[in-house]
């Protein structure tokens, strides 16, 4: 991961945890998720504002490497970067770290713009670009 990483702190919840107390794997995702939605409400994109106009990002497709095991009450963070930025999808490299810096999950994670009315991809808009482009 590079300079370019946006750092977004994750405590896990019963709600996350199997009957083990263990992270379910599909929760990765979600944190995942969340690390990504926060990194652009911190470059001042309004997901609301984006959704007004009926665009939005879609996931593709996604590679996932579990590497070990978040426990409850763990507070990990979600590493996330910028791999490849095209006009209209982005890949993010997204790793998950614990408090002692053990690499939990590794991911990769494609999304798309697409218009939700024609349900087909559409061109980033310039201002969503500008900003990723700043940070990749």
């Amino acid at each position: 991961m590079s300079e370019s990483l946006f750092q977004c702190p994750i405590r896990v919840y019963y709600e996350d945890t199997d009957a083990g107390g263990i992270v379910y794997y599909a929760n990765y995702l979600k944190f995942c998720e969340r690390a990504r939605t926060e990194w652009l409400r911190a470059l001042g994109i309004s997901q609301i504002k984006f959704l007004e106009q009926s665009i939005g990002f879609v996931v593709t497709k996604v590679a996932m490497n579990n590497l070990a095991s978040a426990r409850l009450d763990d507070l990990l963070t979600v590493k996330t970067q910028i791999n490849k930025l095209k006009r209209a999808s982005i890949v993010f490299n997204q790793e998950i770290v614990n408090e002692q810096g053990v690499k939990l999950c590794e991911v990769e994670v494609n999304v798309a713009c697409v218009d939700f009315n024609k349900n087909k991809p559409v061109a980033i808009p310039s201002f969503i670009l500008g900003a990723l482009e700043s940070v990749s």
